[in-house]
Order: structure tokens, then C-alpha cells, then sequence
């Protein structure tokens, strides 16, 4: 395992799942699962980036989750079945863990029981952001607001690419490309292959 992902899986798990734990290197388009499966392990994203995603009614398919660092489908871990689909983004290194052993402990060590509950505590407050975004009208209000909750002082790697991430806020494509060429006109944003930083101080605003 890398040296952060064993760092950050040994303040969480215990120390007989860390021995059940298992990485794996996966490409591009890669399924960790698709809707209906049957939950055999839980996801820990080392690198790269995985997207849950649910087909919808018109053929598009709406963004869930998108994870760069962590746990995905934690809302699996008490389901029968998956209820969308797993999917790798950007090539990945992702550590797997059983299900039934994840459940076994939170049954038997309380402690554990408490640090699990921390860390889906972090994701609703992910989520409550989430849904404070969408409730914003104007895309460049989405998209600041995405990268400056959850980028690195304001910087935000690009990843999957832009179509993507225009499901995860959304808006079209096209609308997201124009409110980027917009702000990056007026100095609001730098971009390069990788990342996206917005500017630290202006008070302008893409039309």
C-alpha cells in the first residue's frame, strides 16, 4: 500500500482489516460494480479517481460521488445490492476490504464503531455541501463554490476532464466550458493540463 493510504487506513480500521486489505491497480473505465451487484468489498481510493454514477431516465448517467482520496459506497456497506455504478475515472490504485469483515468489526469493536461513525460524518458534511451547490443557479456560482470547498486552496485537479465534471455540477458541457473561458479571460482562473486554480482576489464575475 502507499504510505498515506496505510497512514490514513490505520487510524480508521483495525488492526486485523488491515491484514484483510488488498490494492489493486486499475485503468480507465475499470467497473468496481454495477447497480444490482451484490457488495463483496468496500473502496478505498489511494490515487486516481472513481465516480459513482446512475443511469438515467434519458440515456445520460447523473454523478453521485466522485472520490480522489477515501472511502466510496459506504452507503453500501448494510445493502443487499449496489443502487448505481462503480466506476474508475482516472487510473487508479484502490484498496479493497470484505464486507463481511467490516461488518464483524463494527459489531464487536465499539471503538472502531465510534471512528467509523467520524468518518461518515465527514462525507454528510461533504454532502450537505454538495447539495448546497446544486441549489445555486448561475454555473460560475456552482463552480466556484466547488472549487473552493473542495479544492486546495482553491486549486482543483481537472481529473476525469471537463465533461465530467459538468455532470457533478449539473450544468451542460457546453455551459461549464463557457463560464471557464469566461473567468480565465478576466484572470479569475488559471488552468493547465492537470489542475484548475481560481484567482485569490476578484471581485469580477464571468457573464
Amino acid at each position: 500500500m502507499s504510505a498515506d493510504a496505510i497512514q490514513e487506513l490505520h487510524e480508521l480500521l483495525p488492526r486485523g482489516l488491515i491484514a484483510s486489505c488488498e490494492e489493486a491497480a486499475l485503468p480507465k473505465g475499470a467497473c468496481l460494480f454495477k447497480v444490482g451487484d451484490r457488495p463483496q468489498h468496500m473502496f478505498f481510493v489511494v490515487s486516481g479517481e472513481v465516480v459513482l454514477e446512475r443511469p438515467g431516465l434519458q440515456g445520460t448517467s447523473v454523478i453521485l460521488q466522485r472520490t480522489r482520496k477515501g472511502f466510496v459506497s459506504e452507503a453500501s456497506l448494510k445493502s443487499a445490492k449496489y443502487h448505481c455504478h462503480g466506476q474508475v475515472a482516472v487510473n487508479a490504485k484502490i484498496i479493497q476490504i470484505p464486507v463481511r469483515e467490516i461488518r464483524d468489526a463494527l459489531d464487536n469493536d465499539t471503538a472502531f464503531a465510534g471512528r467509523w461513525i467520524g468518518m461518515l460524518n465527514k462525507e454528510v458534511k461533504r454532502l450537505r455541501l454538495q447539495c448546497e451547490r446544486l441549489s445555486l443557479t448561475k454555473v460560475q456560482d456552482r463552480f466556484v463554490h466547488l472549487l473552493e470547498t473542495e479544492g486546495d486552496d482553491g486549486r482543483f485537479p481537472i481529473g476525469a476532464g471537463i465533461k465530467s465534471l459538468a455532470a457533478e455540477l449539473g450544468v451542460t458541457h457546453e455551459a461549464l466550458y463557457r463560464c471557464i473561458y469566461a473567468m480565465e479571460k478576466l484572470g479569475a482562473l488559471t488552468r493547465n493540463t492537470t489542475h484548475m486554480c481560481l484567482a485569490k482576489a476578484t471581485d469580477q464575475k464571468a457573464p
